[in-house]
């Protein structure tokens, strides 16, 4: 039997986050991972592994653009190479991970961890105490519920493929299968297509529809095809690829067919109910200090029901390290606030959003204004030949910034500073102010010309 301060289920981004705050204060932590591959899905097959691909797809997406308006040939991407590159990067991670906590004096407690009761795990064959635990397994691919699911590829192992199939068709209309169509038309050979089979009436539903809409047209044109309200029948492996039957009778052959349906918290072989730990359909129930219905366990990451972004699993690393801290005196609470968390499509173009929706707005009769505009022509999209480029800003009555929405390049960048905005209470008028000093010509600049309708005369 072993005693430790805290207890972290997970090696990813929000228990080492969690990990390294508390050893730095002083406390015996130790950490337990089922995995033969420890680092967590961001830094494997996720948010870092995926911008490998992304940032060769964009430069062949911008490179096409400018064919014949000063580059010369239209460039192509090589799948090969990025996955080598990317492999340069994800092959060091599970030893860089455990090295990492051997430095810092965190235990690695190797095996399947669960519960065995209010203050005490089980991992492996060995019993484990702790005076809090902190849960953060992740998630994994959503259970599909159609014959011949079994054929499907999943993300990680898409991210691992030597050789890109011309067909591919994406399974649910999510970030992953966006962000992955764009990745495969760009670095696959010239004939590349991938469709998008969404079960919903429109994909991206956390996003803005009109918004959403003029992305759904820039895929088209990039060799994406987009389609909702598509219930699967079944998936069948043939002789030369794969046949997707759908409910409607239609009938989508394919080389390769993709999970992109979503992930959901990887919680099940936890033993929750033994430690009390209430969980829901979306994940373990939180409060805004990351602690779950017992008050010695927290959760965080994407095994929570919270919002399953890297940046805030980390987040709430800190915020759960923190309240632990001050529970033992050393320091003060935390809350995490969710109602500023940016999120980022990495298509081409980019589709950056922070706050609200339309949608959402009009759904709670909020009074606003907004500011929005499509296929811009401003010289900042025609040096770099994007014909789709968008925003939508929107403000309350009193200037507070409500949402944002750009669908560009360098969109990241644009949302940042809405969101900073936000946290820090700007309003319009000031924001616009401020962003008249911006380097110009960039992005950020352009910010003037977005803000500029929504001031009062």
């Amino acid at each position: 039997m072993s005693a430790y301060d805290v207890v972290i289920f997970g090696s990813g981004t929000a228990g080492q986050t969690a990990a390294y705050d508390l050893r730095e204060a002083g406390l015996q932590v130790a950490v337990a991972e089922k995995s033969d591959r420890p680092g967590g899905t961001c830094a494997l097959s996720g948010c870092q592994p995926k911008k490998w691909f992304y940032e060769a797809a964009e430069a062949v997406a911008k490179g096409r653009a400018l064919a014949g308006k000063g580059v010369v040939q239209a460039p192509r991407g090589l799948w090969s190479q990025v996955l080598r590159e990317k492999k340069g990067f994800t092959s060091t991670v599970p030893h860089r991970t455990l090295d990492g906590f051997r430095d810092a004096g965190i235990e690695i407690l190797e095996g399947r961890a669960h519960f065995l009761g209010d203050g005490a795990l089980e991992v492996g064959n060995r019993r484990v105490e702790a005076q809090f635990f902190i849960v953060a397994t992740g998630a994994r691919p959503m259970p599909l519920p159609f014959a011949g699911a079994e054929h499907l590829l999943t993300s990680d192992a898409w991210l691992e493929l030597e050789t890109l199939p011309d067909r591919i068709i994406f399974v649910g209309g999510g970030f992953i299968s966006f962000e992955f169509a764009h990745f495969g038309v760009r670095l696959g050979s010239e004939s590349a297509r991938a469709v998008i089979l969404e079960a919903g009436d429109r994909p991206l539903v956390p996003f803005d529809a009109e918004m959403v809409d003029l992305l759904i047209e820039a895929s088209r044109e990039a060799g994406i095809e987009v389609h909702s309200r598509v219930q699967i029948n079944s998936v069948k492996k043939m002789e030369d690829g794969f046949r997707v039957y759908t409910q409607a009778g239609e009938v989508f052959d394919a080389d390769l067919v993709v999970h992109g349906a979503g992930r959901i918290p990887d919680v099940d072989d936890l033993d929750l109910a033994a430690a009390g730990v209430e969980r829901t359909r979306g994940g373990i129930v939180v409060d805004s200090h990351m602690r779950t219905s017992n008050p010695r366990v927290f959760a965080i990451g994407d095994c929570a029901a919270t919002i399953q972004l890297a940046r805030v699993a980390d987040f709430e690393g800190h915020v759960a390290a923190r309240n632990i801290l001050a529970h033992l005196g050393k320091g003060k609470a935390a809350a995490i606030d969710y109602g500023a968390v940016p999120s980022v499509l990495f298509t081409y173009p980019q589709y950056a959003m922070v706050g609200k929706t339309e949608a959402a707005l009009q759904k709670e009769n909020a009074q606003y204004r907004k500011s929005f505009a499509k296929n811009l022509r401003w010289p900042t999209y025609r040096r770099v030949g994007m014909e789709h480029a968008a925003y939508k800003i929107i403000v309350g009555e009193d200037g507070r910034f409500l949402g944002a929405h750009f669908l560009s390049d360098n969109a990241s960048g644009m949302v940042s500073a809405i969101r900073l905005a936000m946290v820090n209470d700007i309003n319009v008028e000031k924001l616009f102010s401020q962003a008249i000093m911006s380097p110009y010509p960039t992005r950020e600049s352009d910010l003037i010309y977005m803000l500029k309708p929504l001031l009062r005369a």
